[in-house]
Order: structure tokens, then C-alpha cells, then sequence
């Protein structure tokens, strides 16, 4: 019912930076958390960055001051801003929106498709 698309991923230069994006498609569902989350070769997936409903952040340390979490509700969009990018930033980057369908129900999360996120050195 829910389906994420992901954009903004490739390959940059330590320093520089990339927007990632995910969006929303579909009908009959509201949008509670939206989430950025990471996954590096022989690394387990971890949380990068969340959004509340009514606004709140939060960061992993080890990008905070770096990147910045936003959405837009109209757009079912969320953003992730990187900048001042490492290498050890290089993962797949996947989003996750927590939804609820507007006829009730358990809250049910979605992942994007993932986008790949290289940083040279």
C-alpha cells in the first residue's frame, strides 16, 4: 500500500556533501516518524538520524552537526542534508516512515530501497 523512493545518493569528495530524499506514495495512511538509518559493509544497520511528527530530531553522535533531518508532510517527503561528509560516512543509506492507516489499526513501518552513499578520500 505504501511504497518509498529514494534519491540523492553517489559519490563525493571528503568535505563535500549530498541531499538524500524519500517520498511516500499512496493513499489511506498517515506518516508518525520518518527515519534515516545506514548500513556499512560488515556493519549492522543503525540509526542516523529521526523525525518526529511534531518536528523533534534526533542524531547519532557521530553525525551531529553534520547532517540535518527535515520534512515536508504536504510532499509525504524526508529530507537528510550531509555535509562535511568522511569516509567512514560510505553506506547504504535506507529511509523508514512509521505509518497508521487512516481505518485504524497497528502503526506499520516502510523502508526505502536504499541509496548508496560513497565518500573518497
Amino acid at each position: 500500500q505504501v511504497q518509498l523512493v529514494e534519491s540523492g545518493g553517489g559519490l563525493v569528495q571528503a568535505g563535500g556533501s549530498l541531499r538524500l530524499s524519500c517520498a511516500a506514495s499512496g493513499s489511506g495512511f498517515s506518516i508518525n516518524a520518518m527515519a534515516w538509518y545506514r548500513q556499512a559493509p560488515g556493519k549492522q544497520r543503525e540509526l542516523v538520524a529521526q523525525i518526529t511528527s511534531g518536528g523533534n530530531t534526533d542524531y547519532a553522535d557521530s553525525v551531529k552537526g553534520r547532517f540535518t533531518i527535515s520534512r515536508d508532510n504536504a510532499k509525504n517527503t524526508v529530507y537528510m542534508q550531509m555535509n562535511k561528509l568522511k569516509p567512514e560516512d560510505t553506506a547504504v543509506y535506507y529511509c523508514k516512515f512509521r505509518t497508521r492507516s487512516y481505518s485504524g489499526g497497528l502503526y506499520r513501518d516502510y523502508w526505502g530501497q536504499g541509496t548508496q552513499v560513497t565518500v573518497s578520500s
